[in-house]
């Protein structure tokens, strides 16, 4: 089942901020075959499954660079916990490491995250066009940032800027 994407190619987000696609996921896993590399191919088909239920529920549709972008945060998400409680655990140290390399695949997925001087010139921007003047306005500055950035940012980084600068 093949599901149409569009726009750019590669792993990663490039300059303009646009996300992987759902065929440029399926790509990644078959260049992941090629190259026998078992825990890219494994994260990559875990995703791609997941990414196939959300298509097939409700009404039939594209897969978005959104919905890409959510599961593969998604499942990093779920690898980080597991992960957590693999290390508490403290039993199975291959099986911690495994999952080591799955989070380490999952974050190449994933697009850059806005951050340093570029953050910064972001949240000035954002202050300028939402007329922010004080700490009461911080949540609609974070809330602009989240949009502007499809939520790619670095929260607390940008959250004592935009402290400081609204103070």
């Amino acid at each position: 089942m093949r599901l149409p994407g569009a726009v750019r190619a590669g792993g990663r987000a490039d300059e303009r901020g646009l996300t992987m696609t759902y065929d440029e996921l399926h790509a990644e896993m078959v260049a992941a075959m090629k190259a026998k590399d078992k825990v890219r191919l494994s994260v990559t088909r875990v995703v791609l499954g997941e990414l196939k239920n959300v298509a097939t529920r409700g009404a039939a549709h594209d897969i978005t660079e959104e919905e890409v972008t959510t599961q593969v945060k998604r499942t990093l998400k779920q690898t980080l916990e597991t992960l957590e409680m693999s290390e508490k655990a403290g039993n199975n140290a291959e099986r911690t490491e495994n999952l080591r390399a799955q989070v380490t695949v999952l974050e190449s997925l994933l697009p850059e995250q806005v951050s340093g001087e570029a953050l910064v010139a972001l949240i000035e921007q954002v202050i300028a066009e939402t007329g922010a003047a004080s700490k009461k306005d911080m949540g609609r500055v974070m809330g602009a940032l989240t949009k502007v950035t499809n939520g790619n940012f670095d929260k607390p980084a940008a959250a004592r800027e935009v402290g400081a600068r609204l103070a």
